[in-house]
């Protein structure tokens, strides 16, 4: 049985963090060791791209305090910003006074788009399509054997029709494609391809592009959480609660109204749902992309998530977002830093893994408006990222938290003071 509280987890060291999690996890140390050495090898890394050369590593943390449907999660975030980590953690803490997260996700069905260009009646297209409707999902459900005996399959089509264009007049017909638990890419490309003949046969137009779309907007994954007003001033004893919670309601306003602070706000997001997606070996781009295109859907681009306060008065957060990862396949099973991550996380299916990284994008982003509504953004990641630039003017040892803590003192976090802190401390 996980236990995703670890008090004090960030004053352990690596061997005693690597133990301690090892035991809230109930797993061996040797099955989380791939995370000692990036778990990749060159050779291994070799048949996965092109012209490879080596390999190039992320910080791997673990977010605690997670409660997800009612199950503690331990989870993986491979990322180079300092207080993600830290402010996902912390957030997931006081979700845990509300009950927790709670998640659902729609079924995995992806969206596969063929293009019919030089047709002389795209209205006689559209219903010579819908006339063959029958034969074309079985014909798309005969190419992947694997897939159809795991439930997976063709589910529907669907055609759009594009009267203006640069080119002229064409339509698209979306295969709605149940890929279960993979990604599907590849899945949904291959039954695109093998329809194309099908369809110029039964239009008399040419097939041009056939590939997935990454607005996976059939594929949804939701989270929510309540947090009771007490459990906002934790840290901030300075302000009410009301306070914080009316900030947080009143920053989440300004990102559903403007689509600059939307774009700020949704990054926010992603910062914690991109580090669990690389973490498992899955396709951070494609989420990337179907996040903020559906962010767009309305017309006009606006926040992801939803702020607002329950008849008791306590905060409630809302996420909605496209959430295309898988376990099986790709990355993620020939990876073994990826597969460390799956096994930690106890996830057996795709949803769970979805339900887990949407409850994250929530935390993460209350994390970000929790700060920016009360005593600003910088303090808590400025004190954080004083020990990168530490680091970079060379300090080690000992001398990266005296250097990181003078500079947060001073409130200048810069380089060249970095530079003449060290200087002096070692004179």
């Amino acid at each position: 049985m996980t236990n995703s509280r670890i008090p004090s987890f960030y004053n352990l060291t690596l061997d005693q963090r690597r133990l301690k999690l090892a035991e809230a996890s109930g797993r061996t140390p040797p099955e989380l060791a791939a995370w000692t050495t990036g778990g990749l090898s060159p050779e291994a890394a070799d048949p996965m791209i092109e012209n490879v050369i080596g390999i190039h590593s992320l910080p791997l943390g673990i977010a605690l305090n997670f409660q997800v449907n009612g199950r503690d999660v331990l989870v993986p975030f491979a990322i180079e910003e300092p207080s993600v980590v830290a402010g996902a953690s912390f957030m997931a803490k006081l979700a845990r006074a509300g009950g927790g997260f709670s998640a659902t996700t729609t079924d995995p069905l992806m969206i596969g788009q063929i293009q019919v260009i030089h047709l002389v009646n795209i209205n006689e297209a559209r219903l010579k399509i819908f006339e063959h409707k029958a034969e074309l999902l079985a014909e798309a459900d005969t190419i992947d054997p694997v897939l159809k005996k795991f439930g997976g399959g063709a589910r529907d089509l669907e055609v759009h029709l594009f009267e203006e264009s640069p080119i002229g007049p064409f339509l698209v017909v979306h295969l709605i494609y149940d890929v279960r638990d993979a990604m599907g890419g590849n899945a949904v490309n291959t039954a695109c391809e093998k329809l194309a003949p099908q369809i110029e046969a039964i239009t008399g137009g040419k097939v041009h592009l056939r590939i997935l779309s990454n607005l996976a907007d059939r594929r949804l994954a939701r989270a929510r959480c309540t947090i009771p007003v007490s459990e906002l001033t934790v840290g901030f004893e300075s302000f009410k609660g009301e306070t914080v919670r009316d900030g947080i309601i009143a920053a989440y306003a300004f990102a559903a109204t403007d689509p600059y602070r939307a774009a700020t706000h949704n990054k926010g997001i992603m910062n914690g749902v991109d580090a669990v997606v690389i973490a498992t070996g899955n396709d951070w781009r494609a989420i990337e992309a179907g996040a903020h295109s559906y962010a767009a859907r309305s017309g006009k681009y606006t926040s992801l998530s939803t702020w607002g306060k329950d008849k008791d008065g306590n905060l409630v957060g809302t996420l909605e977002m496209p959430m295309a990862v898988g376990i099986v396949g790709g990355a993620t099973k020939v990876h073994p830093a990826a597969q460390a991550a799956v096994k930690l996380m106890g996830v057996k299916t795709a949803s769970e893994l979805a339900e887990i990284i949407v409850s994250v994008g929530l935390a993460q982003n209350l994390a970000a408006l929790r700060a920016l509504s009360t005593e600003g953004i910088q303090r808590g990641h400025m004190s954080l990222h004083a020990r990168q630039v530490a680091i970079a003017a060379g300090a080690t040892g000992d001398m990266i938290e005296k250097v990181a803590a003078q500079m947060v003192a001073e409130k200048t976090v810069r380089s060249d003071r970095a530079e003449a802190i060290l200087e002096s401390l070692l004179k």
